[in-house]
């Protein structure tokens, strides 16, 4: 295909990718599940797992989202991605997480150490398998700080999301789980760094990943802060935001994802970081009311289809793999839900909110999908234990919302 083919064919991809959303979206929410949970089936749906695995629809797929597409796909769930991430950060309260300092230590401790210790465990144990779930020229030490990784990442995405639509935003449960899932977050990305610098034989990579990160969250913060203090007041009345000021504000979104991405850790978290610094009030009211549902509906979908067509879950075709596919959960599971929820005891919460948070925090979603195309796009996974995660990412995110309901339900009422 000529790249002009390609973006002719890129319109009808993203027309269906957003009606199958729609239709995905009205099911899962008499499911009780969120839009995100709809968009994450629908890749998988779009893919190669449902809409290539039958021969009547097989050549439809292939028609639709030829491999010469994935690039075009690639960039802009990217564009998606950094603006999502950057209007979580416009919502997320910094007063609450340095209140409850003590707490989120321990919870997001619980949250990264535990999963990423059953994490490393389970990689000897795939190791052997040559060539089955890691590439030959990975070390076992790199493929136990991957998996590792992979099992201590969190939702953060969806959990802001439940978090903002329950109304839990300013009590004691949204600050606890919002500030640990983003330490937990920020920590599985800097042993992503560590696994990268090594593969590549480059300890550089590690070294400019975590101290360029710090250096750019600490100006951001400081600096940066006091300069954007000044747009504060540029809202109109009505709510919106000059044009100037909305295409500034874009354009150093797009600056800072670069930057992240660029030392190697990731443009999401860089458009995270500059939310955070956007002054609250009319400011921030205003860019989440003109950009979020632009991002939503139309930008943040073609992720969830990117990692759709790279999962295959007819490769997990043997009692063995599924066998696998059982443990990963299971071990997900136990380091995430039951671990942020002991340590949520030990800190004094009563127990549906220790539940609560370690029903959130087992969610893996959108930065589960993000880690495990990195590990496959550098080939250090294979599509078998991608497809694997991506199970396992699939099943708790499912998981988070039903049972946060089921266990909260009464105070999450209440705090309504």
């Amino acid at each position: 295909m000529t790249p002009f083919d390609v973006s002719v064919r890129f319109f009808i991809q993203l027309a269906v990718v957003l009606a199958a959303c729609r239709v995905v979206g009205r099911v899962a929410r008499r499911l009780g599940q969120p839009q995100v949970v709809a968009e994450m089936l629908t890749g998988v749906l779009l893919g190669p797992s449902v809409l290539g695995l039958f021969e009547a629809t097989r050549p439809f797929q292939h028609w639709l989202f030829p491999p010469e597409s994935k690039v075009v796909f690639l960039s802009v769930s990217q564009v998606g991605l950094a603006l999502y991430m950057f209007l979580v950060g416009v919502e997320f309260r910094s007063d609450l997480f340095l209140g409850r300092a003590r707490a989120t230590a321990l919870v997001s401790g619980a949250g990264m150490v535990v999963p990423f210790l059953l994490g490393a465990g389970l990689a000897p144990l795939l190791i052997p398998l040559k060539g089955l779930f890691f590439a030959p020229s990975v070390q076992p030490w790199e493929a136990m700080l991957f998996l590792g990784a992979s099992m201590c990442i969190t939702a953060f995405p969806m959990l802001a999301r439940i978090i903002v639509e329950r109304g839990l935003t300013g009590t004691a449960l949204g600050a606890l789980a919002l500030a640990a899932g983003a330490l937990d977050d920020a920590a599985a990305w800097c042993i992503l760094a560590v696994v990268l610098a090594s593969f590549q034989d480059d300890p550089w990579i590690a070294i400019r990943a975590i101290g360029g990160g710090i250096l750019y969250a600490t100006t951001v913060l400081t600096l940066g802060r006091r300069l954007l203090r000044g747009l504060g007041s540029s809202a109109h009345p009505d709510g919106t935001l000059p044009s100037p000021v909305l295409a500034g504000v874009l354009m150093l979104v797009m600056l800072g994802s670069w930057f992240t991405d660029a030392i190697g850790i990731y443009a999401v978290f860089g458009a995270f970081i500059l939310g955070c610094a956007i002054p609250r009030g009319r400011l921030a009211e205003a860019l989440t009311r003109q950009v979020e549902p632009f991002v939503t509906v139309f930008l943040l979908p073609t992720f969830f289809t990117y990692s759709g067509l790279n999962t295959r879950l007819d490769l997990v075709n043997t009692p063995q793999l599924w066998l696998i596919a059982l443990v990963v959960l299971l071990a997900a599971c136990l380091g995430k839900l039951v671990a942020c929820w002991a340590a949520a005891r030990m800190n004094g919460e009563d127990n549906p909110t220790a539940l609560a948070v370690g029903t959130l925090m087992n969610a893996r979603g959108l930065m589960e999908l993000i880690i495990l195309n990195i590990g496959l796009d550098r080939r250090l996974i294979t599509p078998q234990l991608f497809s694997i995660m991506v199970i396992m990412a699939v099943v708790t995110t499912l998981m988070a919302t039903p049972l946060f309901e089921w266990v909260y339900r009464g105070k999450s009422r209440a705090a309504v």
